[in-house]
């Protein structure tokens, strides 16, 4: 500075005027140094890690780049030129100092959010991460990283101890406890949902409250996002899943099997004992044929033993079309081949009611994709609807509009005649 003040001094500029041209020249030099720094951090220093980064073998290095964390931390190249030139300026070193040291500190600030950011990613990419997300926790540590920043900066710029601050801060935590309250739940809320692999992404979750019936996208710190099946989003507070109840069908998807549960209503008034010529087209069904056999040895043998009068079919055992019903049902899940062998396989007699008797099936398909499971339980119900007249059976309905007509006209057919 005083090298420049002399050299001017000898042009007979008046003194006023030399400081005002010597302090103009300086922040020029100190601008044009910036500048050059800058322009070395970001075009030579910057572009040989990029080219570093890209011709190795590691892909960690490559999220960072992506995040632009080296991008970020070139900033700070300027900012310490200038807040290392400030002594050249005495009047004004306090407040230079001051602006650039807090533009030092922001910068900083980024430059840790963004290796977070790069920290999330690269977590992300191992298969752990659907089991244990960790993107709550980089939120809480982005809350506190920036809550410690601008208490720095403010701590900077008003010249004092951030200590001071922070003892302020103790006094209004009622307050912070009520800004932060969700993310408090949510935070606590994700350590349990983590701990107990309660949640995780990619499950299907429902819970009817929230209209959420879908598949989990994201787990936050203050929700949980979860994209239905008609493609709509709903988000659920993190904590919601520890206060109130979900069902995870995560365990289905895992297990290979889904679940089949429905019945059909037989006509009870279509129930009977088997005829002669019903057993001997029962014979002639292959899923029937030994069990009929088998049932027929157990059923003469039984009848002999006890002396019954087969007189009357109200005596002694009989075969009946629904209980032969009931086994083909059984004999023809066990052989399909979209049916899960593995698991539990029943057909059952449910109590029967105003609907008739109820015949339920439970079984598990063993495709858990849910078009295939809904056509495999479509093609069972399709089949055993077309075979119920084979077996005197009719199914229950209420009567319809075509019902009725059909029985006016029999009733007026009936008058004619």
């Amino acid at each position: 500075m005083e090298f420049i003040k002399n050299h001017l001094d000898g042009y007979g500029i008046s003194e006023q005027m030399i400081g005002y041209l010597s302090n103009l020249i300086m922040v020029v030099f100190i601008a044009v140094v910036s500048i050059m720094v800058n322009f070395i951090a970001k075009k030579i220093v910057l572009k040989t890690i990029i080219h570093i980064i890209n011709n190795n073998s590691y892909t960690w290095d490559n999220v960072i780049l992506e995040k632009k964390v080296f991008h970020k931390l070139s900033h700070l190249m300027p900012a310490i030129i200038i807040y290392y030139s400030a002594s050249i300026f005495p009047s004004y070193q306090s407040i230079i100092e001051k602006f650039a040291l807090t533009y030092m500190i922001i910068v900083t600030i980024m430059v840790f959010d963004a290796l977070l950011n790069a920290l999330d990613a690269i977590y992300r990419s191992f298969e752990v991460s659907k089991i244990r997300p960790i993107k709550g926790y980089i939120q809480v540590g982005k809350i506190v990283l920036f809550i410690i920043g601008g208490i720095v900066v403010i701590s900077n710029l008003i010249g004092q101890n951030p200590l001071i601050i922070l003892s302020g801060l103790g006094a209004l935590s009622a307050v912070l406890m009520l800004i932060f309250k969700d993310s408090i739940l949510g935070l606590v809320a994700g350590v349990q949902l983590s701990s107990n692999d309660m949640v995780r992404v990619g499950d299907w979750i429902e819970m009817p409250k929230y209209n959420a019936d879908g598949d989990v996208i994201d787990i936050t710190l203050n929700t949980v996002k979860v994209m239905n099946f008609d493609k709509t989003i709903t988000m659920i507070p993190s904590y919601a899943l520890i206060s109130d109840s979900f069902r995870n069908w995560r365990g289905m998807q895992a297990s290979g099997g889904r679940r089949i549960k429905r019945s059909i209503y037989i006509d009870t008034s279509s129930i009977s004992f088997c005829s002669q010529e019903l057993i001997d087209e029962f014979m002639k069904i292959d899923y029937l044929t030994d069990y009929v056999t088998t049932r027929l040895n157990e059923i003469n043998t039984y009848n002999l033993e006890h002396q019954i009068n087969t007189d009357s079919m109200v005596n002694g055992r009989q075969l009946t079309n629904v209980g032969v019903f009931r086994e083909y049902i059984h004999q023809y899940l066990r052989n399909h081949p979209k049916i899960h062998k593995d698991m539990t396989l029943i057909v059952r007699q449910l109590a029967p009611g105003d609907n008739g008797l109820p015949l339920e099936i439970y079984a598990f398909s063993n495709d858990i994709n849910w078009g295939v499971y809904e056509s495999v339980q479509a093609d069972i119900f399709d089949h055993i609807f077309a075979v119920m007249p084979t077996f005197g059976l009719r199914t229950f309905q209420n009567p319809t509009g075509h019902d009725i007509v059909h029985l006016k006209e029999s009733a007026q057919f009936s008058r004619e005649y």
